[in-house]
């Protein structure tokens, strides 16, 4: 007979905890959130600069890092809600024309045209030296050292995390981590990409 697992039992990520996802096999992970640089319009001297700077990041990190970039359709349902609004509140005529013109705009120009909005994460990860077993686990809930374990690791997970962001800095990338709430809200829409293209009833 064959039993069906849950869709849990698929997902690696145990726990999300002070912004730290805790991994089913005790690894660590924190989220970095990173700005873009339009490389292209740089000048040649400031592209070398960039390629210079990214290269002494990645040569001064002892760990491995996760570079990921998540590209998805721009949901302008929003943008087009707001206008809407505009259109109904506005009382000048010749305004009110404007703005339905300039929605009519948006909305052909958007369907003819693969509008795609880009998101970089750097994933930084941290394993501790010593995982706890089950009977451990249970005896550190009670004696508090489960969680002096879970402090002493995000505090070396937080020292990479900053080692990562002045590396960044250095390149020009602005970066902020997440919280536990982005953390959580990233992987429920990573998982349920089906979620994020429910219609926004205007």
């Amino acid at each position: 007979m064959v039993v069906a697992k849950t869709t849990q039992e698929f997902v690696p990520i145990k726990e999300v905890r002070d912004g730290v996802i805790i991994m089913k096999d005790g690894s660590m992970r924190a989220v970095i959130l990173s700005s873009s640089l339009n490389f292209a319009l740089k000048s040649a001297d400031e592209q070398e600069a960039i390629i210079y700077q990214f290269q002494n990041f990645l040569n001064s990190l002892d760990f491995s890092v996760q570079i990921s970039i998540q590209s998805r359709q721009l949901d302008i349902r929003p943008y087009l809600a707001t206008l809407e609004k505009q259109y109904n509140e506005q009382l000048n005529d010749l305004l009110k024309i404007q703005i339905k013109e300039y929605v009519q705009f948006v909305k052909s120009f958007t369907e003819s045209q693969n509008i795609m909005s880009k998101t970089f994460f750097v994933v930084v990860p941290f394993t501790p030296t010593t995982i706890l077993g089950p009977q451990k686990e249970k005896k550190g809930a009670k004696d508090g050292t489960k969680n002096d374990s879970f402090e002493e690791s995000r505090t070396q997970l937080e020292q990479r995390i900053s080692v990562v962001q002045q590396g960044l800095m250095r390149c020009g990338v602005r970066s902020a981590s997440l919280g536990t709430e982005e953390a959580i809200e990233l992987f429920y829409k990573l998982f349920n990409p089906g979620d994020t293209e429910k219609p926004i009833k205007l």
